[in-house]
């Protein structure tokens, strides 16, 4: 069983920008020790016969082909737009 210290927890803490309370520190030593007993646990499992894999599931392209088809006109889109200016939406800027 690999314990984690209070320094270690502190660490990846100061690396995940956390700011934790000694009882948080002391929460977090106990469930980041469990999941590496687990993960080391996890470690132990003979997987020799087993390839390796991206995805435990198939992968199927369930996206249809682009069909052409007919399209709205521009002043049809523009018609309930609450502004428009030269052809495009017209929106507040976002940016600072």
């Amino acid at each position: 069983m690999s314990k984690l210290s209070l320094a270690e927890v502190e660490t990846i803490a100061e690396l995940a920008k956390l700011t934790l309370t000694e009882a948080e520190k002391v929460t977090f030593q106990e469930q980041l020790s469990a999941i590496l007993d687990y993960a080391e646990m996890l470690q132990q499992v003979d997987t020799r016969g087993i390839p390796p894999t991206a995805s435990a599931l198939p992968l199927n392209n369930i996206m249809r082909p682009d069909e052409v088809g007919l399209s709205l006109s521009n002043e049809e889109v523009l018609f309930n737009a609450p502004e428009a200016e030269d052809g495009y939406f017209k929106v507040r800027a976002i940016l600072e």
